[in-house]
């Protein structure tokens, strides 16, 4: 058997559509507060798409960033990987939406459905065809419109989600110095009723009785989500440190999922990790879902926090209920 060849991201791209939403709006929608919102959560604002404006307009505006980072066209990469919860439609998959905006002439792809942690399950996937020699460039993207699936007068979930996405590119490294070295994904299917979309697939198509229940927008049992996050995706990470012999003080940057920013803390509190090494951004964007990862990516580099060779740790745990962790040496 031939040695698997590490992968490395070799460029990054992120987009936001330019609207604000903020805490003081909500205020006039919901029964809410500011102060209340800041408390639980740490969002202050975020970003949500005007009429008309799908996963793949803000996936196409990340992968464009991304490609013109690398020098390259679209037609240079072999597979484009989408992670989405909010595909334009059910099909076709939105890869094959923004493979034909972008012009990606002979580049095959598929979406990836996770939830939040959509962006490192598709990283890894990408990753593998890299390792394996099957691809040289790969992109993924981490992409959702939440707002299209979000009730506006539930104002337990309607604080939290916003809308935005991010692309990586992955190619070989040229050695073990960078690149990705290990992770660790784990699903929990018992956890599905706790965060879920009950409508429009095919246990509940849509129907005028579907719509009248709300079935279309997203259902969330907060404290079942928040006791849950809190303890696995410290635990995941543990493990993962472990099996590299690597304590959470090792690590450089930490970029976990936005979703809370207590749940943020809670993990690295329980890692001993410093809290300069821990990347948040939740308060400008809110929970994008599987864009948080790479726009926390952004977020980092703006800081000075990713720089080549930096070990970085990236954690999430999603609807499903999905977890996954990632260890790797940033590359440039």
């Amino acid at each position: 058997m031939s040695q698997l060849v590490r992968a490395k991201i070799s460029a990054l791209g992120t987009y936001v559509p330019p609207r604000l939403l903020t805490n003081a709006d909500l205020e006039k929608m919901v029964e809410t507060l500011n102060d209340w919102i800041v408390d639980r959560t740490g969002i202050r604002q975020r970003h949500i798409v005007d009429k008309g404006v799908a996963t793949s307009d803000l996936s196409v505006e990340a992968a464009k960033r991304a490609l013109a980072e690398r020098g390259i066209g679209a037609s240079d990469l072999d597979a484009i990987i989408v992670a989405t919860v909010t595909p334009d439609m059910l099909f076709p998959s939105t890869a094959c939406v923004v493979q034909h905006k972008l012009g990606a002439k002979g580049v095959w792809g598929f979406d990836l459905s996770a939830a939040c942690s959509a962006f490192v399950y598709a990283l890894q996937v990408g990753a593998q065809f890299i390792a394996t020699g099957a691809h040289k460039k790969v992109m993924v993207i981490g992409a959702d419109v939440m707002s299209s699936i979000i009730d506006y007068t539930d104002r337990a979930t309607c604080v939290i989600f916003g809308d935005g996405a991010g692309a990586v590119i992955l190619e070989p490294a040229e050695d073990d110095s960078v690149g990705m070295i290990d992770f660790m994904h784990e699903i929990d299917g018992a956890g599905g009723c706790s965060l879920y979309m009950p409508g429009g697939g095919s246990l509940h198509p849509a129907t005028h009785e579907t719509v009248d229940k709300k079935m279309h927008f997203v259902h969330q049992d907060g404290q079942a989500v928040f006791k849950f996050a809190v303890r696995k995706q410290a635990e995941i990470c543990q493990k993962l440190l472990a099996r590299n012999n690597l304590k959470g003080s090792d690590i450089k940057t930490f970029i976990p999922h936005q979703a809370n920013k207590r749940i943020i803390t809670a993990t690295a509190d329980r890692l001993g990790m410093p809290p300069e090494s821990i990347v948040i951004n939740i308060d400008c964007f809110g929970n994008t879902t599987a864009g948080t990862i790479p726009l926390a990516m952004e977020t980092a580099r703006q800081q000075g926090k990713l720089k080549k060779g930096d070990l970085v740790l990236l954690a999430s745990v999603g609807a499903g209920f999905t977890i996954g962790a990632t260890l790797l040496r940033w590359a440039y």
